[in-house]
């Protein structure tokens, strides 16, 4: 295939709509090795169908609703407004309530309103977690580390500079133990992902745009067509991710 039919192929990638958060695209296109420990069971063990829930971040949520929560005890934030527009449509007329926030270090919510808050890959402000957990509540987050995918980021952008470089479970773990929580749980993983094709990868690198900032086909498409010399060769592009968890209990 030449470069123009090359570029027009990879453009219609590009320009795929992603919607909610929800990467089911991508099944058949990548294989992502397992993490060492499962978010949902680890949720399970604590929830309780009393508990006020707040899940942070939820993307359009798909995850939450698969909790089976009770819906009158669940509250969710979300801050990129389609994913706002989708809650509202999906989740309110259930009888849960949607949020949208716009920083992390405001969530309109009272003083100790939830019995435990989940967050998964979403950022957070640990302060603010504090004052709107319960005395003994419970913070459950697992989180993309600074780390995660930089080897691909570098193969496609040029001068890449990782913008979280500090977000590891190490300094997680000393920033919640200074606000009085106490760490029931934690490890950190680097698991492999491996891309089959590279309208996987470009699809991917359009979403996740922090990881990849400025990409494009256009802007990309010497790096693109030299990774899609080495899929040819090898049968796949690999990238490190990078995740940790930590579960811990708010002593006040």
């Amino acid at each position: 295939m030449n470069y123009s039919k090359l570029r027009e192929a990879w453009r219609k990638e590009e320009n795929i709509t992603f919607k909610g958060w929800n990467f089911s695209y991508l099944e058949n296109k990548w294989v992502t090795e397992k993490l060492p420990w499962n978010y949902r069971d680890i949720l399970k063990k604590y929830l309780n169908p009393n508990y006020k829930l707040l899940d942070m971040g939820t993307g359009g949520g798909e995850f939450l609703l698969s909790l089976n929560h009770p819906y009158n005890n669940t509250s969710v934030t979300e801050m990129w407004e389609p994913n706002v527009k989708l809650c509202k449509e999906k989740l309110e007329p259930l009888g849960i309530t949607v949020k949208q926030i716009f920083t992390d270090t405001h969530l309109p919510f009272d003083d100790n309103s939830f019995d435990i808050v989940i967050n998964r890959h979403s950022s957070f402000d640990i302060k603010e977690i504090r004052r709107i957990l319960k005395p003994n509540g419970i913070l459950i987050t697992q989180q993309v580390g600074g780390q995660n995918n930089e080897v691909l980021s570098k193969a496609l952008i040029k001068d890449f500079k990782p913008l979280f470089p500090e977000n590891t479970l190490s300094n997680k773990l000393e920033e919640l133990e200074q606000n009085s929580f106490k760490i029931l749980y934690a490890k950190e993983y680097f698991p492999h992902l491996r891309f089959k094709d590279i309208g996987a990868i470009i699809y991917f690198a359009k979403i996740i745009e922090w990881e990849f900032p400025n990409f494009s086909v256009d802007n990309c498409f010497e790096e693109l067509y030299k990774l899609n010399e080495d899929l040819n060769t090898y049968g796949y592009i690999e990238s490190i991710e990078h995740r940790f968890i930590i579960v811990c209990e708010n002593y006040k």
